[in-house]
Formats: C-alpha cells, sequence, structure tokens
C-alpha cells in the first residue's frame, strides 16, 4: 500500500473518531427535577406558578383545569427562553434526586407510564428536564419528542 494512501487513510479515520466523539461531547448533560413534587397543590389553581428559580432563571408553570398546560422560563436578561418537550417511558426523575430506571430494583419501576418532561438550556450548556406524569399533562404528549438521555 502507498505510504500516501495510509496517511491520508489515517488521517480519516482520525477526523471520523473526532467528529463522533466531539458530537457526544457536545451533547448538553441534564438535571432532571420531580415537576410534580415542585408544583404540589398549586395544580388545583389555574395560572402561572413560580416553581424554581436557578440564577437568572425562573421557571413557571402555567396550570390549566388542574393539568399542566406548558412551562415558561424567562431570563433576567434575555427574556423568554424556548422550551422543548421530551417524552420517555423511564422515569428519569424521583423526590431526592435522579436515578434512571436501570439502577432501580424491579418492583420499584413503573410499568407502563410516560413521563413528559419540559427543558430548556441555561447560560453553561446544561439542560434543566423537569418531569410529569402524562396524566398531569393537558394537552399530553403533542410535539414532544423521544427523550434520549446521554450517559
Amino acid at each position: 500500500m502507498n505510504p500516501t494512501r495510509r496517511i491520508v487513510t489515517a488521517q480519516l479515520v482520525a477526523l471520523g473518531a473526532l467528529a463522533v466523539g466531539g458530537a457526544a461531547m457536545a451533547a448538553p448533560k441534564a438535571a432532571h427535577h420531580d415537576g410534580k413534587k415542585l408544583l404540589g397543590d398549586k395544580v388545583k389553581t389555574h395560572g402561572n406558578h413560580v416553581v424554581d428559580k436557578k440564577g437568572p432563571h425562573t421557571v413557571s408553570i402555567e396550570v390549566k383545569d388542574g393539568k399542566v398546560a406548558g412551562l415558561h422560563v424567562k431570563h433576567n436578561k434575555k427574556g423568554e427562553l424556548p422550551v422543548k418537550k421530551y417524552k420517555t417511558g423511564r422515569k428519569m426523575a424521583r423526590a431526592e434526586g435522579m436515578q434512571y430506571v436501570g439502577y432501580q430494583l424491579a418492583q420499584a419501576q413503573s410499568l407502563g407510564t410516560v413521563y413528559i418532561g419540559y427543558a430548556y438550556v441555561d447560560d453553561y450548556g446544561y439542560e434543566e428536564i423537569y418531569w410529569f406524569p402524562y396524566e398531569m399533562i393537558y394537552d399530553g404528549d403533542t410535539g414532544a419528542i423521544e427523550y434520549v438521555p446521554v450517559y
């Protein structure tokens, strides 16, 4: 094999590995929050309810007819931030912190339950996701994309 050909092949392989590794590193890290716990009894009253404040970000949940109709994030300087809507069959957040279903006992897993998460990306590139059981969501999974966790 020609030495130039070997060098070009090696460079292409290295570039491909860097592209794949770079894409994995570019994915935002996620912090999972139990939206049901944060909202609590406020779900019984209509309107917007502030449930969390992280630095310049204020997170409020819009409640309509006893269900979550949306999540809004307002930045002190930038204004309203875009929010993504996810769905998954895994319980991504619980009261005392995030735990993946794969690490729970089989009896603790909720079979057949769908969770809807509302997410935004903060100033440092971290994705903050607020999870709710499907039954708490006003419009179900409309506009939700499948959530694939990055480990």
